[in-house]
């Protein structure tokens, strides 16, 4: 009897164990210093946001080429990236999906959709999937807003480009266009965390 309640510990505690193992990092949170990383860029050159010298922050988004909703904020990530990065705020946008599951999202297919819509930005693979857990990005696309301080690129905003993926024209509140007019202004954003929408990241 007490064989049998040992083994049944034992496997209790087992299961525990592996759960505990395969519980994936929460990510950063508004506040946290983001670890620098080096990742392939679309020519084959690696990138890491401490290149960037003259910048004040990074725009990041995970994004991708398949899914509807990262196709929907294209233009609306390229048009960011014209604005912010003479400000000092350039978009680093990183393809967080695992290609041997969707097809659609490999290197040489990253290279064909960068070149189709005129990407003026780095658009970089995660290979290995190394990155998009450690910032806790869960979607394409996904936000995270860095400021670079004698601390570290410190995250001031994460979530949603803006309100309305669906339609550009109707957006009523776009909530990384104001998080860095307010970072440029010495103010926090107005608002630091918003819900990604989009399609789930692809491991």
């Amino acid at each position: 009897m007490k064989a049998v309640k040992f083994l049944g510990l034992f496997i209790a505690a087992g299961l525990l164990a592996a759960f505990t193992i395969a519980k994936p990092a929460a990510g950063y949170k508004v506040g946290d210093v983001a670890t620098d990383f080096s990742l392939k860029n679309i020519d084959g050159k690696k990138v890491s946001l401490k290149d960037m010298k003259d910048a004040k922050g990074y725009i990041v988004i995970f994004t991708c080429n398949h899914c509807p909703y990262a196709q929907a904020y294209e233009d609306r990530i390229i048009a960011l990236d014209k604005k912010y990065k003479k400000l000092g705020y350039p978009v680093v946008a990183i393809n967080p999906n695992n290609p041997a599951k969707q097809k659609d999202d490999s290197f040489e297919k990253m290279q064909e959709r960068a070149k189709e819509k005129k990407f003026t930005f780095p658009y970089l693979l995660d290979e290995g999937q190394k990155i998009y857990p450690q910032y806790g990005a869960t979607k394409t696309p996904h936000v995270y807003i860095l400021q670079k301080t004698t601390k570290g690129n410190v995250v001031k905003y994460i979530g949603a480009i803006d309100d309305n993926y669906e339609d550009a024209s109707a957006v009523k509140v776009k909530y990384a266009e104001d998080a860095v007019n307010a970072l440029l202004k010495g103010k926090e954003a107005p608002v630091k965390e918003t819900k990604a929408i989009g399609c789930s990241i692809k491991a």
